[in-house]
């Protein structure tokens, strides 16, 4: 994860709850339904307790059957009215709770995925997907149940506390003095449960990590025979994970316990000065019994308070995580008014005095005085040792880096200057490392450009030698490819994303070790298929086999981030150098 992720900041309690409001402000009449039906199913909570006084004092007093009927039927229409109120408490707060985590994961989703690679490598996977799932889950709990339960028990609360006033302001006096013992615990130990809730959700994330980077990697974690070392280092980040969740419950509980034992004490010490009232005959028996009920009332709402605290507290952490996120910025934006390329784009690029270091290696450029021009439909290749610099050309080709100095340019306009997705709307990449996503084979090839119909996509895996082995799967195109396309070879994950690229069928093509996964006669098939492709087109070929370049217009030979030669296959081997030396450690080996 990114450094401040990585080293927590100092909490914000409860004020990082603030952030939700934006995404709960939209569906803000469910809200206000919520907060009309609390009002009726607390009034009429409220009212119980005056019919028992009622009953007590009229019915059982003077022995008055009509009194007693009246009474319970008044207390059954009660009943309908709580049950009505409750019902539609729980709809509006519940839907609430959905569409306001809803909102909250896809304006996420959509800010974390508009950061720049940069972030990307910085960060883990397996964390931000924790972020999105289990902190989210977390708030969703808050703003589903937690918030009802606490604000229905601050309203049960402060109504039975009235009503307890109204009904004995000598007993509520009393109940009044213990009032701040209860509430000390919940300050001194909220703040240690806070922390041990933040600390509990960033010890999931590790071992949400843990879990995506091993099982995204399960092939090599078997070649290697590390099941049992890397189960062991998920037990570890489980463990570890499981104990500091121990000591957050151990002090929610002791919080929990204390404010029951405090309050439930209390009551019992105004009750049994209230029971010797009634001995003196100063108090009726029906308020005694009116004002036990508020009573027991306000502690169960004490106790609902302090329960659904621990679990504000938990939704303050993960918020204050999510609040992390959102406070990334990308390093490379589109500029506030975008230049345009002129129409149609030639593909003229030029490199003028660039020079790069990624921000992980200050010290160590990867590109040097870099200068190269290639002319509008050229076809060149970057040949030269790993570590040369060839990559990065890619990288700030597609503006994932920015040059610390120098420029490039695009039919002379200067990368920074454009638009990311127009920037990058030029350009077709197939990588050395294709990407399989979980869709269908058609749903892969259509990555390249969304819009494209059914044949379309077919004449594009024709042409990348493709077509034969959908064809011959159980549903064809429509064939699921499975996660990461685990179902296809690395000669077919690589088909598949030249197929993207001749779908694009954008004026630059980036070749990055394209042919480096097939064998020799789907090689010779997928060139000619390549020729095709790059005619009409600048393109930029990365290769370590030199067999695969020979064919360029110009072959560009790079050492240490700088340019050291560059010709035509024959005039490099002429020349001698570095060149000719990989020449000759391949050809004749």
């Amino acid at each position: 994860m990114s450094d401040t992720a990585a080293t927590p900041r100092p909490t914000r309690r409860i004020g990082a709850l603030a952030r939700l409001w934006p995404f709960i402000k939209p569906h803000r009449n469910l809200a206000i339904g919520w907060l009309v039906f609390l009002a009726i199913s607390s009034s009429a909570t409220l009212v119980l307790p005056m019919a028992v006084r009622h009953m007590i004092d009229e019915g059982f007093a003077h022995s008055s059957l009509a009194t007693i009927n009246s009474t319970f039927l008044g207390l059954f229409g009660v009943a309908l009215v709580l049950a009505f109120a409750t019902a539609a408490r729980y709809y509006c707060i519940a839907l609430l709770g959905e569409r306001s985590l809803a909102s909250l994961r896809a304006e996420l989703y959509a800010h974390v995925i508009r950061l720049d690679v940069g972030f990307f490598e910085r960060s883990r996977v397996g964390e931000l997907i924790s972020r999105l799932g289990t902190d989210t889950e977390v708030i969703q709990a808050l703003i589903g149940s937690g918030i009802s339960v606490a604000l229905r028990s601050a309203v049960m609360l402060l109504g039975a506390t009235a009503m307890m006033v109204w009904t004995s302001p000598r007993l509520a006096g009393l109940t009044a003095l213990v009032i701040p013992a209860v509430m000390l615990p919940i300050l001194v130990f909220g703040r240690r449960v806070q922390k041990l809730s933040r600390a509990s959700q960033d010890r999931l994330a590790d071992a949400a990590a843990v879990a995506n980077e091993t099982l995204n990697a399960a092939p090599a974690v078997k070649a290697y025979a590390r099941e049992e070392i890397e189960s062991e280092r998920y037990g570890g980040a489980i463990a570890r994970a499981l104990s500091t969740a121990r000591s957050r419950i151990g002090m929610r509980s002791i919080l929990t316990a204390t404010v029951i034992v405090l309050f439930f004490g209390a009551i019992a010490l105004v009750l049994w000065a209230g029971a010797r009232d009634v001995l003196a005959g100063t108090l009726d028996v029906g308020v005694l019994a009116q004002f036990v009920i508020y009573a027991f009332l306000a502690a169960g709402s004490l106790a609902g308070l302090s329960e659904v605290w621990g679990d504000v507290l938990r939704a303050a952490g993960a918020t204050e995580r999510i609040s992390e996120l959102f406070e990334e910025r990308a390093d490379i934006t589109s500029p506030a008014q975008p230049a345009r390329l002129p129409r149609p784009v030639q593909g003229a690029l030029n490199f003028e005095g660039v020079q790069f270091h990624y921000p992980s290696r200050p010290d160590a450029p990867a590109l040097h005085d870099f200068n190269l021009s290639i002319r509008p439909g050229e076809t060149v290749a970057l040949v030269g040792p790993s570590g040369a610099g060839k990559s990065t050309v890619f990288a700030l080709l597609l503006r994932f880096y920015d040059p610390q100095t120098g420029r490039i340019t695009l039919d002379g306009v200067d990368l920074r200057a454009l638009a990311l997705p127009e920037l990058r709307g030029t350009i077709a990449l197939v990588p050395q490392e294709t990407v399989i996503f979980g869709g269908t084979a058609a749903d892969n090839i259509r990555f390249g450009r969304q819009d494209a119909d059914d044949n379309e996509v077919r004449e594009a895996a024709r042409a990348a030698e493709a077509h034969d082995f959908i064809s011959a799967m159980t549903k064809g195109y429509n064939e699921e490819l499975g996660e990461r396309g685990v179902r296809l070879s690395g000669g077919q994950r690589q088909r598949i994303a030249i197929a993207r690229a001749i779908l694009r069928d954008a004026p630059l093509l980036l070749l990055d070790e394209a042919t480096s996964a097939l064998d020799a006669q789907s090689e010779a098939a997928i060139q000619q298929a390549l020729e095709r492709l790059e005619k009409g087109r600048t393109t930029l070929v990365i290769a370590h086999r030199l067999a695969t370049v020979q064919r360029a217009d110009r072959i560009v030979v790079m050492d240490g981030g700088r340019i050291v030669a560059q010709g035509t296959h024959q005039s490099l081997l002429a020349e001698g150098g570095l060149y000719a030396e990989l020449a000759r450690l391949q050809f004749t080996a």
